[in-house]
């Protein structure tokens, strides 16, 4: 088996994380699930009751880019503090990942979106610099939701 990242993003999942790794593998090409380990049965420990079964440790890779998951219950919820960028070559791209990632109307602003899952995601041009770099194209990005290319070339 192939060696993981050293550095890698850890998701903590209320009860998810299996639903999520199957849905991000299938939503970004060259991707996959690398290994999932159960939590043992809840007999053994009082503190794992309910936990049987639930992902204890997921791997997943995607796109070449490792994470790691788990299922640990409510105590945290995802924010916008953290985000992933999924940098893409055209509109075409972006209007692909935008459709799979995006799920939260209110949480869209500037190419930032919220999966299904409260995941933040930014699905922006690999040339997003390129094209905020006068303050009429940087109006124009406040105003997007999702980001148009051609309207940020055309300011």
């Amino acid at each position: 088996m192939a060696e993981l990242s050293f550095i890698q993003p850890c998701l903590w999942f209320d009860d998810q994380a299996r639903e999520a790794m199957a849905y991000y593998v299938d939503v970004f090409p060259n991707s996959r699930v690398i290994r999932i380990d159960e939590y043992p049965d809840e007999s053994l420990d009082e503190h794992l009751a309910g936990m049987s079964g639930k992902v204890l440790n997921g791997q997943f890779s995607l796109n070449g880019v490792d994470f790691t998951c788990l299922d640990g219950g409510p105590l945290f919820r995802f924010n916008e503090s953290i985000s992933f960028i999924v940098s893409c070559t055209d509109q075409e791209e972006i209007d692909y990942y935008w459709s799979k990632l995006s799920h939260v109307p209110e949480s869209e602003q500037c190419g930032w979106c919220k999966d299904r899952f409260g995941v933040s995601w930014q699905v922006i041009p690999a040339i997003m610099g390129e094209l905020t770099k006068r303050p009429e194209q940087v109006q124009v990005m406040m105003g997007q939701k999702k980001i148009v290319i051609a309207e940020l070339e055309n300011a």
